[in-house]
Order: structure tokens, then C-alpha cells, then sequence
């Protein structure tokens, strides 16, 4: 193969990695401004409007507490989440077109979130649709997204490009976060209600989702795939990849020990504000302060970490950042009350170790797959991720049932980090990957 045509293969691939990047910078604004700042306390509050006089309402009959439906509805986005992934995975694969699915993925999700404009009053069962139409074509949509690594990045690129790609996430999460909070804070300045600011700020993330997305469109390619077998409906889909999972046990050991730390990650990132207000005492201002503190540190943390790959290997710099996350526990148990200074060094812990440990384990993931089945075994490395955290918030909340003391709450999620050491410390990786057909990179 000439020089030139070397040349060109590379400024194909990189283009593509650009546009693949920009995927990131569209959908992570959905997580951060609407999952974990605004639409929770917001449809909580719309719910609590429509509830009896017992606090109640009643989506198909059924009695729910106002405080728990926001809950549910994410718990019943997991749910449609983990039947439909493996079905639109396998089908990817099988077609070789991932990129009218991940376009059909990502405008249902921006224009269902776009649609929490019209959330107001007493619309609680709207908003519950809303969001699980939006929260599964997220998980729908990464599944795909992240299942083009392997095809885009030769294996001695991957740590950089998926900490790149996290980079970019966080990057967009924090600049339309400060504005989202300036018209938030700012609301009667700009002639707008503080509930229609909020509907303003979610519509946005819809709109921003929707409209970086057409540069990944853009710019990624789809790739002619040998035949396979036809796909099996939802549940017995999911059932076949499982089964399929079971000839690679190396990989299927990594999805383990991935499961049980991003389940303790998971946990912390959705907790950490109840840590802080209820046992530390602090305001909803330092609260939404340290999320975007969390934001713009985890930029600079995934790239740091995706260059300390580059010198010890994904699997080391990923056990030492489990190493980071005990420590950052062990520190928050310590933290006094009423001391936001503290809260933020605990704040910035976690950012800088936050982005560096998912980034890195989707490129260590991203070796382990075989060739032609990367979105259906993304599908089950997406399912680790959003359908299997509940193990984290359940041990979270005996712990405080039996104790009565967040702190010992959160200590106790030491547990995820110290397990999932042990079990991805015990993964042969560079054999992993020889097993699963692919390449073995010089250092990972």
C-alpha cells in the first residue's frame, strides 16, 4: 500500500474521530442540565402540584408518591433502556448501519426533550413520558456512539480518543451549565419566572443535543459487515448476546469488575447531593457550584489520565484511579458540616478522577470486543452502566436505614471500589484481547 494511500486512510480516520467527538458535546448538556441539575426537584414539584391531599398520584391507576415518581420514571427509562439496546445492537451490526439508528436515537431523545418545555402546571404524566423517552434513546444513542471506538481508533489510539471524547462531553456540560445557571439565578432580570426558566433551560439541552448532532452525522461513515444471522425480538436478543458474551469469559470478567466500580461511581455522582445537604447542612447554590466545579475538572482529569495511559497502561491507570475514589470516600466521611471549602476540595477529588476512569475503561472495553459485534456488546457495556446502578443507591439507603448517618452511607460505598479493584486487577488483559481476536497493543 503506497504512502499516499496510507496518508489519506489517516486524515479519513481523524476526521472522523473529530466528528465522533462532537457527539459527546451534543447529548452530555441532556446529562448534565437536565438529569442532574434541573428536571428532578423540577417534575418532583409538578408532580406535588398534581397530588391528593395525601401527597399522592395516580399515573394509570396506580398510587405513587409525588417524591418518588421522578424516581420511577428513570427506574422504568432503565427498564425500556436495557430491552431495546441489545435489539437496535445486534441489528447495527448485523446492517452495518449504525448511523440512521444513531440519528433515529438521538432526535427522539432531543425531541423529547425539547418537548419539557410544555411541562408546567399539573403535567406530571407528560413529564414522566418525556423523560423516559429521553433518558432511553440517551442510553440507546451511546450505545452506538460508543460502539464506533473500535472502528475509528487503531488500538494504540483509543485511550486518547475516548478520553478526548469524555473531554468534550464534560466541556459542553460546563459551558451551557453557566448559562443555564445565569438565567436561573438571574430569572426576573430577563422578564421570565423562575418555573419558565427552568422550562427554558431544559428545552435548550434538547435543542443543543439535536443540533451538534448533525456534525458526527456528518462526518461518520457506515461500514459494509458480513452476514449474520437475523435479530431476535427484545427479550430474546438480549438473551443471545449474554449467551454469545459467554464464548469470551476474559471480556465478560472486565464487564464485571466495570459493572461493580461504575455502579460505585454511578452511586456517588447521584448521592453526593443528598450528602451534601442533608448530613453537611449545605445550600442549593454550593451544591449546583461543586457539579459544575465536578464538570470542568473532569475535562482536564480525562485527558491527564489518558496520558498517564500512555506511559502505564489503561489497566493500571484505571486501578489507580480506584485507588483515588477510596481515598476521595474516606476523605468526604471526614468532611465537616457547614463547610462548603471542604466540599468543594471533595468536589474537585472526584472531578479529576471522574472522567479519566469511565474514559478509559471504554477504551480498555473497546480491545475486548470481537470484530463485528461492537454495538451488540456496547449494548451490554452501556447495560452495566445505566441498568445495573441500583445496586449502589440500595446499599446506600439500607446503610442509612440501619444507621441513621450518611456518612456511614457513603463510607460504604468503599465497597464497589475495593471489589472492582480486585475483580479487573485479576483480568489478563493483554490475553483478553488476543481471545477476542484483536490486535494486542504494545502497552495497555
Amino acid at each position: 500500500m503506497g504512502t499516499d494511500t496510507l496518508g489519506a486512510e489517516a486524515t479519513d480516520r481523524r476526521r472522523e474521530q473529530r466528528g465522533w467527538y462532537f457527539y459527546d458535546w451534543a447529548c452530555s448538556v441532556y446529562s448534565t442540565s437536565v438529569l442532574t441539575v434541573f428536571l428532578g426537584p423540577y417534575l418532583t414539584s409538578v408532580a406535588e402540584a398534581a397530588a391528593d391531599a395525601d401527597g399522592f398520584v395516580h399515573p394509570l391507576g396506580v398510587p405513587v408518591r409525588a417524591g418518588s415518581f421522578f424516581a420511577y420514571a428513570v427506574s422504568l427509562s432503565v427498564i425500556v433502556a436495557v430491552l431495546v439496546m441489545p435489539l437496535v445492537g445486534a441489528a447495527a451490526d448485523r446492517s452495518g448501519r449504525k448511523k440512521p439508528l444513531l440519528a433515529a436515537a438521538a432526535y427522539t431523545g432531543a425531541a423529547a426533550t425539547v418537548g419539557m418545555f410544555f411541562l408546567d402546571g399539573e403535567r406530571y404524566l407528560l413529564g414522566g413520558l418525556l423523560l423516559i423517552v429521553a433518558n432511553s434513546a440517551q442510553s440507546v444513542g451511546m450505545m452506538l456512539y460508543n460502539s464506533y471506538l473500535p472502528q475509528i481508533a487503531r488500538p494504540e489510539e483509543r485511550d486518547a480518543v475516548s478520553s478526548r471524547g469524555w473531554a468534550f462531553g464534560y466541556a459542553a456540560g460546563s459551558l451551557v451549565l453557566i448559562v443555564n445557571l445565569v438565567l436561573y439565578l438571574a430569572h426576573d432580570s430577563f422578564g421570565v419566572s423562575e418555573t419558565t426558566a427552568i422550562r427554558i433551560c431544559l428545552a435548550t439541552a434538547g435543542l443543543w443535543w439535536g443540533a451538534f448532532t448533525l456534525i458526527p452525522l456528518s462526518r461518520l461513515r457506515d461500514r459494509a459487515t458480513g452476514p449474520r444471522e437475523a435479530t431476535a425480538p427484545g427479550l430474546r436478543q438480549l438473551v443471545a448476546t449474554v449467551r454469545d458474551m459467554r464464548r469470551h469469559p476474559l471480556t465478560l470478567s472486565f464487564l464485571l469488575a466495570y459493572l461493580v466500580y461504575n455502579d460505585g461511581i454511578q452511586t456517588v455522582i447521584s448521592q453526593a447531593s443528598v450528602y451534601g445537604s442533608k448530613e453537611l447542612g449545605l445550600g442549593q447554590s454550593t451544591l449546583i457550584g461543586a457539579v459544575l466545579l465536578v464538570q470542568v475538572l473532569a475535562v482536564a482529569g480525562a485527558l491527564g489520565m489518558g496520558r498517564l495511559a500512555r506511559t502505564y497502561g489503561a489497566k493500571r491507570t484505571i486501578l489507580g484511579s480506584l485507588v483515588a475514589w477510596t481515598v476521595t470516600l474516606a476523605a468526604g466521611y471526614f468532611l465537616p458540616a457547614g463547610a462548603p471549602v471542604w466540599f468543594f476540595v471533595l468536589a474537585s477529588g472526584i472531578g479529576l478522577v471522574l472522567g479519566g476512569s469511565q474514559a478509559l475503561s471504554r477504551s480498555l472495553f473497546s480491545h475486548l470486543v470481537p470484530p463485528g459485534k461492537e454495538a451488540e456488546y456496547f449494548s451490554a457495556y452501556e447495560m452495566s452502566d445505566r441498568g445495573m446502578s441500583w445496586l449502589g443507591p440500595l446499599l446506600f439507603g439500607i446503610t442509612y436505614q440501619f444507621t441513621g448517618s450518611y456518612r456511614d452511607a457513603i463510607i460504604s460505598l468503599v465497597a464497589f471500589f475495593v471489589i472492582g479493584f480486585v475483580l479487573l486487577a485479576r483480568v489478563p488483559v493483554r490475553r483478553a484481547i488476543g481471545d477476542a481476536g484483536n490486535p494486542v497493543p504494545e502497552r495497555i
